[in-house]
């Protein structure tokens, strides 16, 4: 119900009030809440019409992958390769994790150099597997954290490229391109996917454990009233009404 207009103005304000609603205006209030019956300032919903699903929207994530010296630079900026050389140990101890996390730090980007070439690769698993035969062959042990930061600093975002998988059957998403939706909740989410979604991003999907049920009640919306806008002739009519009269007081004043 839209009783936003059911008020008059107080003789007196009593501080920030200046509006109050009167005796009758309240039993017109409770008479129209009562009746339930569509009127200008009546309207009649479901709950659900005010409900809607908040869908989560993923896309696969796409890398590609090449050794050159430009990534390099980022690879030795990336935290799980600057780590290596950081200690929470103090003393002899602590200089002794930091100095040999550095000469570490050296040895993995020797290894990086001898693959450094022109060739892209576009499949994260097939680069993954060229490192570590790399590191294998140099000897070299790369913890899990030290050789994510690897495949960071030296990939780039591909649409062109292949999907990545987080294991055999799940992909990856990027986070760069999730976007959510709001779907109201009297649709079917899977019609509204097909028809507003997969046709711009067919490679989308929804991540249904982040569906999230919501309300909510646009007052101003269920009430609004179009206003038809002045004719540009009479607006024109007033600007010059009001020229005239500037004028004519500058007249006065100068005259």
């Amino acid at each position: 119900m839209n009783a936003v207009s059911f008020s008059k103005k107080m003789k007196k304000s009593m501080g920030s009030k200046r509006n109050e609603i009167t005796e009758e205006q309240i039993n017109e209030i409770v008479r129209l809440y009562g009746d339930a019956q569509p009127h200008e300032n009546v309207k009649i919903f479901d709950n659900e019409d005010f409900g809607y699903s908040k869908i989560i929207v993923e896309r696969p994530l796409r890398l590609n992958f090449q050794v050159s010296e430009a990534r390099l630079a980022r690879v030795a900026e990336e935290k799980g390769f600057v780590n290596l050389a950081t200690s929470k140990k103090k003393g002899d101890a602590g200089h002794f994790e930091v100095e040999e996390g550095k000469k570490l730090q050296t040895q993995i980007l020797y290894v990086l150099r001898t693959l450094e070439s022109d060739k892209v690769y576009k499949n994260r698993d097939e680069f993954t597997k060229v490192l570590k035969a790399a590191f294998k062959e140099a000897d070299i042990k790369v913890g899990a954290p030290v050789l994510k930061a690897i495949l960071a600093g030296l990939s780039e975002k591909d649409e062109t490229a292949d999907v990545c998988m987080k294991n055999k059957t799940e992909i990856e998403p990027d986070s760069d391109l999730r976007d959510t939706e709001i779907v109201p909740l009297k649709e079917k989410i899977e019609d509204y996917f097909a028809r507003e979604v997969l046709p711009h991003v067919p490679d989308a999907w929804i991540d249904e454990s982040k569906t999230k049920i919501g309300y909510e009640i646009p007052f101003t919306r269920q009430f609004y009233k179009y206003t038809a806008l002045r004719s540009s002739a009479e607006i024109m009519d007033e600007i010059r009404a009001l020229e005239a009269e500037i004028a004519e007081q500058l007249g006065r004043v100068l005259g």
